[in-house]
């Protein structure tokens, strides 16, 4: 592994960490003081993403998300290669956050909410989850191409405040009838140290949808002018 690939992913598993331990941390915390409210953990997770963006975007990208990293493969923005190498970091960070929530919170805490295993609202089937969960990573994929990969916007200096707000609107919103995960990896850390499966595939399933939709379309659309060839493939 190259030194540069080396930065890459150390910084991918810095921020699908720190989205994991803090967005189950806030549902934990949230729990414990009895807050019905999605407004703090709202804040929390589009936070989170946001100065993460800022502070590591400039060296992996910023994805922090395999449904993401999957949008910039199927747009040519991201090296075959390296997806693989952004995946395995994104899982694992997620994995060891969940693994530290569980560790260092009261048992109690962690178990009311499930270690912030997102998770199906009363009366939401599968199929209604996992399409809820394709369009609110949507969104976010379609920010994320518009704020901080097109190189005309003028104001991609501060995309991590629109892709954290992004996160944010798509929490209030899915929360209560999905968990708004957005991203596979926030699953499946919870998921694997909790051992909580629960119609597991909707959070997989539904933001790679999402994503594949967003930027092919963002990328067919405004990253090329009608009748030209693709743009040529870009390491982020």
């Amino acid at each position: 592994m190259s030194e540069d690939t080396l930065r890459r992913a150390v910084a991918e598993m810095v921020g699908a960490f720190t989205l994991t331990f803090i967005g189950a941390g806030a549902a934990a915390a949230a729990g414990a003081i009895s807050d019905p409210s999605l407004i703090g953990v709202a804040i929390a997770n589009g936070l989170a993403i946001g100065v993460m963006v800022c502070a590591l975007g400039h060296i992996s990208g910023g994805h922090f998300n395999p449904a993401v990293t999957l949008g910039f493969l199927i747009a040519r923005k991201i090296k075959p290669a390296l997806a693989p190498v952004y995946w395995i970091a994104q899982f694992g960070g997620a994995a060891l956050a969940a693994l530290l929530v569980k560790e260092l919170l009261p048992r109690a805490t962690t178990e009311a909410v499930k270690l912030g295993v997102p998770a199906l609202g009363h009366g939401v089937d599968a199929t209604s989850g996992f399409l809820l969960e394709a369009i609110l990573t949507f969104f976010l994929v379609f920010v994320i191409f518009g704020a901080a990969v097109d190189a005309r916007n003028q104001f991609s200096v501060v995309a991590g405040l629109a892709i954290g707000l992004t996160i944010a609107i798509d929490v209030l919103f899915g929360g209560p009838f999905t968990g708004a995960a957005m991203n596979p990896s926030r699953a499946f850390g919870p998921q694997l140290v909790g051992d909580h499966w629960a119609n597991g595939w909707v959070w997989y399933a539904g933001p790679f949808l999402g994503g594949v939709v967003a930027a092919g379309l963002y990328a067919f659309l405004y990253l090329r002018k009608p009748g030209a060839p693709p743009a040529e493939p870009a390491a982020r």
